[in-house]
């Protein structure tokens, strides 16, 4: 009977284990391309081995290999709105970005929305927040998506780009010590943390401590980071952001700071709209030192 018992116990646990594996699906596209700019969902690795990102991948027309651009988005230490978050998608600065010849992937994070898993970019409480940690795991995730991506025979394995938005941009930040032939160039929509600090507009959970870790990611800078902040943003203000920027650029001079105009009512959310987006035209353009596009070819 113990014998019986045991071998039953060990069924059980290999069809659980059988059921695991086969629920976990794999990385790469999980449906057809749609238009336009060819919308494509993917799953990604994370550092998280129990979780695939979710992702939305957008293409020019041809088979590549195209410059990659990953974009890195916002986030907030509220738990529910986490796990509420729509899939981010930035469509407005994807087809910018698909109309100047890069693939562009958009991937969730964990933690976050469909995605889920463990939150791994944990900044802690608001006196004791560890801005370093929290920046470099995020760093971890977006080098976890352009490791993969680079593999695709759609994709160059030189000059790709990184574009962040608030605590994506601040994991941007701290890649900006990467091999530049790797990543080419860091564009970071107003980076930062602890922003709405118990959601009250213009409060930051320990600035100085904020500081302190840009000047940290600055010293090992090689890629030149563009930092763009709107004059109405009530997250990481002009002044604030201004302070940021001089304290990485401290570490080696590798940031052109911008103060773009007035976006909206709410200048944070500049990087995903159309109008911000056209605010931010002309200095993304110099940024990537790009071409004007051309028309669109049809497929």
């Amino acid at each position: 009977m113990q014998s019986f018992k045991a071998l039953f116990a060990l069924f059980v646990l290999s069809a659980v284990w059988a059921q695991t594996a086969t629920a976990q699906p794999r990385s790469g596209a999980q449906d057809v391309e749609r238009e336009p700019n060819r919308v494509q969902q993917w799953l990604v690795p994370s550092p998280d081995s129990d979780t695939a990102a979710h992702a939305v991948l957008f293409r020019p027309v041809g088979d590549g290999p195209f410059r990659l651009a990953v974009i890195a988005h916002a986030s907030t230490e509220n738990v529910l709105r986490r796990a509420q978050m729509p899939q981010p998608e930035y469509r407005a600065l994807a087809a910018w970005l698909v109309a100047r010849g890069f693939a562009v992937l958009v991937p969730e994070r964990s933690g976050h929305g469909a995605t889920g898993g463990r939150y791994l970019e944990d900044q802690g409480g608001c006196d004791e927040a560890d801005y370093s940690r929290s920046g470099r795991a995020t760093a971890g995730e977006i080098a976890a998506t352009l490791n993969y991506l680079r593999g695709q025979s759609f994709v160059r394995k030189d000059d790709a780009v990184i574009v962040g938005h608030s605590a994506g941009a601040w994991g941007a930040l701290a890649l900006a010590g990467e091999n530049p032939k790797t990543i080419s160039a860091i564009i970071a929509f107003a980076p930062g943390r602890g922003g709405h600090a118990n959601d009250f507009p213009n409060r930051v959970c320990a600035p100085h401590t904020l500081i302190a870790s840009a000047a940290e990611f600055g010293r090992s800078a090689r890629v030149p980071v563009t930092w763009l902040v709107a004059a109405n943003d009530t997250y990481f203000s002009p002044a604030l952001s201004r302070q940021l920027a001089d304290a990485f650029r401290s570490g080696g001079d590798k940031v052109n700071f911008r103060v773009l105009a007035a976006s909206g009512g709410e200048g944070h959310w500049l990087a995903e709209s159309d109008a911000g987006v056209k605010i931010a035209g002309p200095d993304l353009d110099r940024a990537l030192k790009l071409p004007r596009p051309t028309a669109a070819r049809k497929r």
